[in-house]
């Protein structure tokens, strides 16, 4: 393989959208435009649905201000897709990539979409077509491997630790228990990241529960209760994906996602389950019980952009096009922490097979002894990235 490549280049997105995806998209088009190796610069509707119908938008055209527009507004300005394509789908998706003379492809994604690019990229090698596939990291989950953390989970972050914030307060001003149902399948990172709404003793969430620990119906009631006894009230944090000793999920839709996954989200019903598990643990005593799900609002949600968040995934998008352009090498973007006071980052490339599929989870430093709770450790991670939050007043 030469060492640069001529020709088009094309990017989609996939997955679930975040407030910082665009920030990827216009950080590989503005680096793309600077490239006299990059021909074009196409933008695939939807992702790999949209290539395989060779649904094509024109980015050399855009202008600077309406690029810089798109950068700061939330969910996938292409549009996304939840497709996950076999080895069929990628034959055609290269077919129309041979067609269209195309020799960059950059994925923005999570570890399925990781996987499509790698698959790709070996169907390129194994027909000695000259070609680049690079995946640019994006998931409000922060679960992917290698990178310290990913594109779109300190936004996520930052809404669920400003939503505990206000939540907190209500429920303070109105004492009772109330159950923030928040998104997470097997990790826990964004559910965690409710600690940060804490500024004061006393202040909640006061329990918080992960998939990464079995979810243990018994010691939940009694955490309440001592909560409860303690402070008059309880603000509780859960991921959607808790699970029992068995590792079934504690209630959901039933219904399965185009990944055949099980729907966690959106229904309400896991926060109907707990509230009513609350009830039951006071044993018919009059309790003012609620629950919430956060559902999409955590990963789309305007104005909440974290400051660190916008500006790697600008960087991921950018670096993903220069090093595709001056390497012709695969891979996927990773961020690398190099200090946390003051906060440093740089990005590297990691091969498409260490984050391809696999998923990473909470380390068991973040989180504390009896399952309910996180550390000082996880604090430490993740307040860099969210960046500062409002203070609370107390009279």
């Amino acid at each position: 393989m030469t060492n640069k490549l001529v020709g088009k280049m094309v990017i989609g997105q996939s997955g679930g959208p975040t407030t910082v995806i665009n920030q990827s998209l216009v950080g590989a088009i503005l680096a793309a435009r600077l490239q006299p190796n990059i021909t074009g610069i196409l933008g695939a509707h939807h992702g790999i649905a949209g290539i395989m119908k060779e649904d094509f938008i024109d980015l050399t055209t855009q202008s600077l201000e309406q690029l810089e527009l798109v950068a700061t507004t939330p969910a996938a300005a292409l549009g996304s897709v939840r497709l996950k394509p076999g080895k069929a789908e990628c034959e055609q998706v290269f077919e129309v990539f041979k067609k269209h003379d195309v020799r960059y492809f950059f994925y923005v994604g999570g570890n399925d979409s990781a996987e499509t690019a790698h698959i790709i990229a070996e169907m390129a090698r194994e027909a000695n077509y000259d070609f680049c596939t690079v995946h640019i990291p994006k998931t409000i989950d922060n679960d992917l491997k290698v990178t310290d953390h990913c594109p779109g989970f300190a936004s996520a972050a930052r809404f669920v630790a400003l939503a505990f914030m206000g939540d907190d307060r209500d429920n303070r001003a109105l004492p009772g228990i109330k159950v923030n149902v928040v998104m997470g399948r097997s990790a826990g990172f964004l559910t965690a990241a409710a600690a940060l709404a804490r500024q004061n003793e006393g202040d909640g969430p006061h329990l918080i529960y992960l998939p990464e620990r079995v979810f243990n119906v018994e010691s939940f009631k009694q955490d309440v209760r001592d909560v409860v006894a303690k402070h008059g009230r309880c603000v509780i944090a859960v991921s959607e994906g808790i699970t029992d000793s068995e590792g079934q999920p504690i209630s959901t839709s039933g219904e399965r996602d185009s990944h055949g996954n099980i729907q966690l989200s959106g229904s309400g019903a896991l926060g109907d389950t707990l509230a009513a598990l609350v009830k039951s643990a006071f044993e018919g005593k009059k309790v003012r019980v609620r629950a919430d799900t956060f559902g999409y609002l955590q990963r789309s949600f305007p104005t909440i952009i974290s400051p660190i968040d916008a500006q790697e995934a600008r960087a991921v998008g950018k670096f993903a096009v220069e090093h595709a352009a001056t390497t012709a090498q695969p891979g996927s973007v990773s961020i690398r922490r190099l200090s946390s006071v003051p906060y440093q980052s740089e990005c590297f490339i990691t091969p498409l097979a260490s984050v391809a599929r696999e998923a990473t989870a909470m380390k068991d430093e973040y989180i504390n002894a009896a399952g309910n709770d996180v550390t000082q450790a996880w604090l430490d991670y993740v307040a860099p990235l969210v960046g500062d939050l409002p203070k609370m007043g107390n009279l």
